[in-house]
């Protein structure tokens, strides 16, 4: 459903390394809200240990992170941008409203915080011409997301979407990249989840109900 490229940044020695990241878990049955959380956050199984860190925006971003096009290529100066441009109103709003502990801003023009690339590059292609080193020269599918954390901590974060998405697409996958910007990085794969924003083998859902919804809450705890 999407792809993801994590940076970590350690603080001893200042040379960013990639991390392999599991992209997706498979659960037979509904989890319990703890154990949902740590498996789209930190990649845990149920009942195991975490396959990634916990990440975070820090708290003097996170009630002011914004998040806008960047880049808008050629192939999308059609409906496909209309889409999108509207999508990503209704992400930001769903976000907004899911009662976590922190606040996106539409953003028109730079700096961005969550920055998004709409590129020519079709499905199964190849990014090029971001500027972003996370994304160019990485293989791409609907759309694709790239963190930099320094710590427990995301310092940077850009997002790619496929030229040739499908209008049916784009509602749920701006919604899931954008959410998976905040540091809700894995996917679920199991016939309970297929409602889920976080679900591996759909792109439908565009709305942040019951366990997504406690999710970003959990990761984003009103004080």
């Amino acid at each position: 459903m999407w792809r993801l490229f994590l940076i970590l940044l350690g603080f001893a020695a200042l040379v960013p390394r990639p991390v392999a990241a599991q992209e997706y878990l498979s659960v037979r049955g509904p989890l319990s809200d703890e154990a949902f959380y740590r498996l789209v956050a930190c990649a845990a199984p149920p009942g195991g240990d975490c396959a990634k860190p916990f990440i975070r925006w820090p708290a003097h971003r996170r009630l002011s992170l914004r998040v806008g096009l960047a880049q808008i290529s050629a192939a999308f100066v059609d409906y496909r941008f209309d889409l999108v441009d509207a999508a990503l109103d209704d992400a930001i709003a769903e976000i907004n409203g899911a009662g976590a502990h922190l606040f996106l801003e539409r953003a028109y023009e730079p700096p961005f915080d969550v920055p998004i690339y709409l590129v020519a590059t079709p499905q199964g292609g190849r990014i090029s011409g971001t500027g972003v080193p996370e994304l160019d020269g990485t293989d791409l599918y609907i759309g694709r997301v790239a963190l930099r954390s320094r710590g427990e901590e995301i310092t940077a974060a850009a997002i790619a979407i496929s030229a040739d998405i499908r209008r049916r697409e784009i509602a749920s996958v701006v919604l899931e990249e954008v959410v998976q910007a905040l540091g809700l990085i894995t996917d679920i794969a199991s016939p309970a989840y297929e409602d889920s924003i976080f679900a591996e083998n759909g792109n439908s859902t565009v709305r942040l109900r019951g366990q997504d919804a406690a999710a970003l809450r959990r990761h984003y705890p009103r004080l």
